[in-house]
């Protein structure tokens, strides 16, 4: 056997490993620059959440980085001491029923906006938009105003009516959005077979749009949730407070309860977890349907 041949192996074999090397790095260096920063984000995002946890399941007074001993007498402090149990109760009313409001009006307006042509209806989702620069602090003084001679101040309708009418025109405009991506045959073909538009709505149009109903539910529950501004101005009574307005209880004149102020944080932060947790699938489903037209 010549020298050549017994050199061809050795080189295709060289080769194959030199191409195995090659693509390992290539696969690392794709690895390192997808997931570090990944990494880094995720780090820099749930740090904070440790602190909280960490204030909140310390004794006061320790210096630990680590909750040990692990103590409850923080959320035992905010949930019977502080009232956050009445707060927490409030705040799921609220925004339950806000999440109800705002999900049925954007339905219908939605709706109207994706099948009817009317004149102006450009103009109109237009105004809808623009309606999302315009910041609630500026509403305050009208809206008190207008809450005060309907008797609405001091009552959870306040809270409800004002957050249905800063949600509402963001929520049309993704409704609207959902509406169009169902195709308007189905609807069609149910008219044909007997049924009114209102029927062929509920039965053909309504169970499809269940992501985009999951997704604008969930943001008006959250919005609500979280909204502290029309919970300090339109209610005085301490029984009608929410879970925003209670967290401000445990800032003092002169000192701060950073323990309390921790657990009141990880009880305002788990319903907002849970719904995320439990609907993530429609609400991904939900605002890449929406985002497709508009």
């Amino acid at each position: 056997m010549s020298a050549d041949a017994t050199r061809l192996p050795a080189a295709r074999r060289e080769a194959a490993r030199s191409v195995r090397a090659t693509a390992v790095r290539d696969r690392t260096g794709r690895l390192l620059r997808l997931f570090l920063p990944l990494g880094l984000y995720l780090l820099f995002t749930l740090v904070p959440f440790y602190w909280m946890l960490l204030f909140a399941l310390r004794p006061a007074g320790s210096t630990s980085l680590l909750p040990w001993p692990v103590t409850f007498e923080h959320f035992d402090t905010v949930w019977n001491g502080m009232g956050f149990r009445t707060y927490f109760t409030n705040s799921v009313l609220i925004a339950a029923l806000t999440l109800v409001s705002v999900t049925f009006f954007a339905l219908m307006g939605g709706y109207a906006l994706a099948r009817f042509a009317f004149r102006g209806r450009r103009a109109f989702m237009l105004a809808l938009l623009c309606t999302q620069f315009v910041p609630g602090a500026m509403m305050l003084i009208p809206l008190f105003n207008v809450f005060q001679l309907l008797h609405l101040i001091d009552t959870r309708w306040s809270l409800v009516v004002a957050e249905t009418v800063f949600q509402l025109p963001l929520a049309m405009i993704l409704m609207s959005g959902f509406v169009k991506n169902v195709p308007v045959e189905l609807e069609e073909s149910a008219m044909v077979d007997g049924c009114g538009r209102l029927r062929a709505f509920l039965a053909v149009v309504l169970p499809l749009l269940r992501p985009g109903i999951v997704a604008v539910g969930s943001f008006a529950f959250i919005g609500s949730w979280n909204n502290f501004l029309f919970a300090l101005m339109f209610l005085n009574d301490p029984e009608l407070q929410t879970v925003p307005v209670g967290l401000q209880t445990t800032i003092g004149e002169n000192t701060v309860d950073f323990g309390a102020l921790a657990a009141g944080g990880v009880v305002a932060a788990v319903p907002v977890v849970l719904v995320f947790a439990f609907v993530q699938k429609y609400l991904v489903q939900g605002m890449s349907a929406g985002a497709v037209k508009g």
